[in-house]
């Protein structure tokens, strides 16, 4: 199911949140896991069992972990759990790009290529699976006690706000929400204002932006001017943030809205000065995810400067193939990972000697062209628009950009940008933090009413387009 449906937002929303709060408190985490597991059955119904199953083994699995007394045989029941997830995810989002390499090999040396059923893989499985692989991992550290209860397991993992596309929330982050927690009144006026927010964004701008990117992607190349090419992948870049950041305004909202406060994924990531603050503020929780997980136990910064610098680079090698299983993914992480590494040797502090704007707009394209290789699924189609980017040409198919368009392109560069200035920051606190008054409740919910009701007559009138973020 997808939060940007009539579905969704008409039947399964408004039924979900009617049980759920005349529910009695004992009960209320029984209906969520119910509800989540509906959910994600509506989309999946092949992959739920898949997931239900795995979630049982890793319960039991880091349950046994936790009394074993020697060391060498927790490690082993770690290893034997992270092993378990990873080989899952593994199978089913990565054999077929391992498959379709080794037949391009085998079809370079003339050798008949293997036969191979591709293989459909569970949507949100990176997700899940990092979720996972936290609760596994911080236990053995002794960061946390396991769960007792298989069922609160169960649904820290399969959460529905959370479940399909973040953000990657920490057990030890969600622990206590997920036991003990009292919603309030407050709580859900900000979810709901918060929903609605993450909606706008989607509908408003993500689909109407996208909607023009898309027209222009699938143009033959050489109709294209450089022009052009630039204005396709500007709106992508606005576009892919604005999606993304809006489906998390709406599981922060949703989960809100029930009393459980997940983390934050965004802030402000175009109003970055440098790759590295770029990703300090562009999907946080994968960053620290990353960071725990990946790079500290690699050395983090307790190695020499060369070990370092091909940490990071590995980091984000593993990082760009974490989002999809193809090598332009693979060029897409590694070249932000250079990036990372030019930070360190020269590049911010060159970046702050040359000004605020200078800096973030630098920061902004070089963003924006790293997304070529994120958008096209092959090699070939993302070099030529990239060639294209920078050679002169005429457009030999006319481009008409409505006045829609236009607003919301405006809009997305206001939203993006206002925060830079002292009077856009103020602003930006005001509506996503509020205050606690009368006045601010009125506003606001008369404002989440307005970009409900807009969102949903847009989402009854125009084409379905899913969350860029489903596919990974």
């Amino acid at each position: 199911m997808n939060f940007c449906t009539t579905t969704f937002l008409l039947t399964f929303l408004p039924l979900f949140l009617v049980v759920y709060y005349i529910t009695p408190k004992k009960l209320k985490n029984a209906w969520l896991l119910i509800a989540s597991i509906f959910f994600y059955s509506w989309g999946a119904p092949k992959f739920i069992f898949l997931l239900l199953t795995t979630t049982l083994i890793d319960f039991f699995l880091v349950r046994k972990m936790d009394t074993c007394e020697k060391q060498v045989v927790r490690k082993r029941y770690m290893w034997l759990a992270v092993g378990l997830n990873l080989g899952i995810l593994i199978y089913f989002k990565y054999a077929n790009f391992f498959i379709d390499s080794i037949n391009a090999g085998l079809v370079e040396m003339g050798i008949t290529p293997m036969e191979w059923l591709e293989i459909a893989f569970p949507v949100g499985i990176s997700f899940y699976t990092f979720e996972t692989i936290t609760y596994i991992v911080d236990v053995y550290r002794r960061e946390n006690k396991p769960l007792k209860n298989f069922w609160d397991y169960q649904l820290y993992i399969i959460f529905f706000p959370k479940l399909i596309a973040g953000p990657i929330v920490r057990f030890q982050l969600i622990a206590d929400q997920i036991t003990q927690r009292n919603e309030t009144i407050n709580d859900c006026l900000h979810g709901f204002y918060r929903f609605c927010i993450g909606l706008g964004k989607k509908i408003l701008i993500a689909n109407i932006l996208g909607k023009q990117a898309e027209l222009i992607f699938n143009t033959e190349i050489e109709y294209l001017s450089s022009f052009t090419a630039w204005i396709g992948i500007i709106l992508y870049t606005f576009q892919i943030y604005f999606d993304f950041s809006g489906y998390t305004d709406m599981a922060l909202g949703l989960a809100r809205m029930v009393g459980i406060r997940l983390p934050e994924n965004f802030n402000n990531p175009y109003n970055a000065r440098s790759i590295s603050d770029f990703w300090s503020r562009w999907h946080m929780t994968l960053g620290m995810w990353m960071k725990n997980y990946l790079y500290i136990p690699l050395g983090g910064n307790r190695v020499g400067k060369v070990r370092l610098y091909l940490n990071l680079w590995l980091v984000f090698l593993i990082s760009g193939f974490w989002h999809g299983a193809s090598w332009n993914f693979i060029i897409w992480g590694a070249y932000h990972g250079i990036f990372l590494i030019l930070d360190r040797l020269f590049l911010a502090k060159l970046l702050k000697k040359i000004g605020l704007l200078p800096s973030v707009l630098f920061t902004f394209f070089v963003v924006a062209i790293s997304l070529v290789f994120f958008r096209f699924e092959s090699f070939e189609l993302a070099s030529n628009y990239l060639v294209k980017l920078f050679t002169s040409g005429e457009d030999l198919m006319e481009m008409n950009y409505s006045n829609e368009l236009i607003t919301m392109f405006v809009l997305a560069v206001v939203f993006s940008f206002s925060s830079l200035s002292k009077i856009g920051k103020a602003i930006e606190n005001y509506v996503y933090v509020g205050k606690d008054n009368t006045l601010w409740f009125s506003t606001m919910f008369l404002v989440s009413c307005s970009l409900f009701l807009v969102s949903l007559s847009y989402i009854t009138s125009e084409h379905f387009n899913p969350f860029i973020y489903f596919r990974f």
